[in-house]
């Protein structure tokens, strides 16, 4: 892969975390339950709170394309570190759709009344896929960089 493919994947992971920061930061002001409350307030919401929390599996997996990109371009794939790198994006995805099917399943059982949680429900249906998929394709992707790591080791054993 070129350095101009590669520094444009790491650009993209920059602007897609600095616009997911500026998200969450700016989002429980204007919208939502939490748009009558104070900023302290608005910010001690448990639900709020939450979301922060599960963020942190988000902004760890970017961090680890982040790394995985780096390692591609110092041509560093097959190595059992960058396979460590493809293990961790595997894990914080699938964790963060699990913890999305928690917060849809709470949404969904102790809404208020007035409320419709359908736009929600919706987005975390969409989320929990995406982040599923992308589980699935790292753990596919670690697999195949396994059997590579495996094929060059048997190979320098019989040199």
């Amino acid at each position: 892969m070129n350095k101009t493919s590669l520094l444009f994947l790491q650009f993209v992971l920059l602007v897609v975390g600095i616009l997911s920061l500026f998200i969450l930061l700016r989002f429980p002001l204007l919208e939502g339950r939490a748009v009558n409350l104070g900023l302290v307030e608005i910010y001690s919401d448990p639900f709020i709170l939450y979301g922060y929390f599960s963020s942190i599996f988000f902004f760890l997996g970017l961090y680890q394309g982040s790394k995985l990109l780096k390692k591609i371009g110092r041509n560093k794939l097959f190595t059992p570190e960058a396979l460590q790198t493809i293990q961790k994006i595997k894990y914080y995805s699938y964790c963060l759709a699990m913890l999305i099917v928690f917060g849809a399943l709470y949404i969904r059982s102790f809404h208020h009344s007035d409320d419709d949680p359908a736009g929600f429900l919706a987005l975390s249906m969409i989320l929990t896929l995406l982040f599923s998929a992308i589980g699935t394709a790292a753990f596919v992707f670690e697999k195949s960089i396994q059997k590579a790591i495996d094929l060059k080791n048997e190979n320098d054993l019989t040199i």
